[in-house]
């Protein structure tokens, strides 16, 4: 088969698509022709090797995909051959306390497919049998491939730990991206005052299509100054913050008092000042998330595949563009995902 693939971590220029050995089954897994596979800003960390990861080279990266059900082993119950599936990647145990629990993404051995181990930027792919969930015929490639890790960690975070309502106020940062267009659709549908901000007028505009109520370019503006006075002072609920040291601070400084931040990931940088003094003083909380249950995974996917939210996707390439696909996320270009596709199917 054909995959997506890099030997040794560094800059784009790693990336190849070429020959690559077909997979086998085993007995709990379901082989899949990989029919569209999407990004995520966690390939490129991937590439980089960062954080430091240690893989089995050639690596495929590609935590997101969707295909058709090529081969079952012997053990699958849940997949027949021709039934349409999208990869849902995060791997765990089922045995520890958290798993126990219910709270999966919590494992103590958590990792994602694409990430920890070989993804489905390929043609075939073999897949456990708990990382797939059915996707209606109805629905296309390209959002059955883009929509599983944006939408899950979205409604973990907002839904989950971040319990918003619909009277509260909120703010997503980087409404562009994945995750932030996603959590802006939530934040809409739970019925909550949505704040967003990007970095161009275009994805501004975007942004109140997937129904933000105020917009801020933070390019140009405070995000945070603008906040206040949008408010009358006062600040918003929740801040949805995947951004990192480069906004945490003025993440803490939109909040009113009792207010949360959410965040899933911190792309600037982890290690930003705490502004504990504003937190005990305001009575702060900053409340991590990661990935989400298979449960409110069960609950997410079906908005998205019955339309009421949109994947959004900013380009579909041929996988042997990957490297021109892995710069689009790189250098912020368009609004929502990008996907990739075999040569083959195109």
């Amino acid at each position: 088969m054909k995959a997506v693939q890099f030997s040794e971590h560094g800059d784009r220029d790693v990336i190849e698509y070429g020959d690559f050995p077909d997979p086998e089954i085993d007995s709990d897994e379901v082989l899949v022709d990989i029919k569209a596979g999407g990004l995520n800003h966690l390939d490129i960390w991937t590439r980089r090797g960062m954080p430091i990861l240690d893989l089995d080279f050639p690596h495929i990266p590609g935590s997101d995909g969707a295909g058709v059900v090529q081969d079952i082993g012997d053990e699958v119950t849940r997949f027949e051959v021709g039934d349409h599936v999208a990869v849902q990647p995060g791997k765990y145990c089922g045995k520890c306390e958290f798993c126990r629990d219910g709270e999966e993404s919590m494992c103590v051995s958590y990792h994602l497919i694409g990430e920890h181990i070989r993804g489905v930027h390929s043609e075939l792919a073999a897949v456990p049998e708990e990382n797939l969930v059915k996707v209606p015929d109805h629905v296309d490639w390209e959002t059955a491939a883009s929509a599983s890790l944006v939408f899950q960690t979205a409604w973990r975070m907002l839904i989950s730990q971040g319990e918003l309502g619909p009277t509260e106020k909120v703010l997503v940062l980087g409404a562009s991206g994945g995750v932030g267009h996603a959590a802006v659709q939530i934040a809409d549908y739970v019925g909550a005052e949505v704040y967003a901000t990007a970095s161009t007028e275009e994805k501004l505009g975007y942004a109140e299509d997937c129904g933000a109520d105020h917009v801020i370019n933070y390019e140009e503006d405070d995000f945070a100054a603008e906040i206040r006075d949008l408010t009358g002072k006062r600040g918003v609920d929740m801040v949805v913050d995947h951004i990192g040291e480069a906004t945490y601070p003025n993440s803490l400084k939109s909040l009113a008092k009792g207010g949360r931040i959410v965040t899933c990931g911190a792309t600037t940088g982890g290690n930003p000042g705490a502004g504990l003094n504003r937190i005990f003083w305001n009575q702060l909380k900053v409340i991590g998330s990661t990935m989400a249950t298979p449960g409110e995974i069960d609950d997410v996917l079906p908005l998205v595949w019955d339309g009421t939210f949109e994947s959004h996707v900013r380009a579909s390439l041929p996988m042997s563009e990957a490297t021109r696909a892995h710069e689009m996320l790189e250098n912020r270009e368009g609004f929502g995902s990008v996907v990739v596709k075999p040569d083959s199917e195109l």
